[in-house]
């Protein structure tokens, strides 16, 4: 069972033609209301993946929190540790520009209240988390999950500090960019560049850190390999939800066993073929479509 324990939202999404400078107003014509938040975007994407998926999170009791569970509940998703809080269903203000490039605000409302407590890891099981909300239930829900013998995933998005007691009981460190080298800093490795950077958690904390660089593809630094993931060949329309897709089929993929090139090559491919529809889940392809475009991806090796 893979736990998904973090941020529930609705995204209001603007198709711009460029995205406002500070200070700008920018017209555009029409707006779509899709459900989104870290923790339920890759909640989707786990169990699209062929998954079987809990998601503990919190909305308020109003209707942007029924909109944002439609998908999940679609999906097969057990919502059923989704609590009903005083505070209003977060949402998210997404533009989109011409090239598929993002800028979001993300009002975090019912988020402020979600609490560790709401779940009930077991061993063997897969607690995978974000960083939308609260750091100390983040931390403790890795403190639960490491306890009960469930291994520990944290995609550290948006970056916050990251505790080094924490970071010791991770199985899995997943960042982008910006986030590897704000964790570099945090740590005194920020000068080692990226590669740098994340072998130098991978040999700090004993944890396997995965490297996301866009178009670039995806790095993985487990304790014996090093191995660089390419990506599809695509035109992509909107990158809002790739990162999370990318997360989810990687942590699906580890659920059923598979190697860590092949979670990479799932990873690559949902994240991928997430890019050619817009909005952060209606792109989040099945099991099917990445199976059939798995052997896409390219793994090389690459020396410690």
């Amino acid at each position: 069972m893979i736990i998904v324990f973090g941020s529930i939202g609705l995204d209001i999404v603007q198709s711009v033609r460029r995205l406002p400078r500070p200070g700008e107003t920018v017209l555009t014509a029409d707006y779509a209301m899709l459900p989104g938040g870290k923790g339920a975007n890759q909640a989707l994407a786990a169990a699209r993946a062929g998954a079987a998926v809990c998601f503990a999170a919190s909305i308020g009791d109003d209707d942007f929190g029924q909109r944002a569970l439609v998908n999940l509940d679609r999906a097969g998703v057990d919502i059923a540790d989704v609590a009903r809080r005083g505070r209003p269903t977060a949402c998210a203000t997404i533009s989109v520009d011409s090239a598929g490039e993002n800028q979001i605000v993300v009002s975090s409302g019912a988020n402020l209240e979600t609490v560790a407590a709401q779940m009930n890891p077991k061993a063997g099981d897969i607690v995978l988390q974000q960083m939308e909300i609260p750091l100390p239930e983040i931390w403790a829900g890795i403190d639960l999950a490491h306890a009960r013998g469930a291994k520990t995933i944290l995609n550290a998005a948006p970056f916050q500090p990251i505790p080094a007691s924490a970071l010791a009981k991770l199985d899995v460190l997943i960042v982008n960019e910006v986030e590897a080298q704000m964790l570099g800093d945090d740590l005194g490795l920020g000068a080692a560049g990226l590669p740098g950077i994340c072998a130098g958690v991978r040999q700090r904390f004993a944890t396997t850190v995965v490297l996301t660089v866009g178009a670039g593809g995806a790095m993985a630094f487990s304790p014996d390999q090093t191995l660089q993931a390419g990506i599809l060949a695509i035109q992509a329309l909107d990158t809002v939800g790739a990162g999370d897709a990318f997360v989810g089929a990687f942590v699906a993929a580890m659920a059923d066993g598979m190697s860590l090139a092949d979670c990479l090559r799932w990873g690559s491919v949902a994240g991928g073929l997430t890019c050619l529809k817009p909005g952060a889940q209606d792109g989040v392809p099945e099991r099917a479509a990445i199976e059939a475009r798995r052997d896409e991806i390219s793994i090389t090796p690459i020396s410690n």
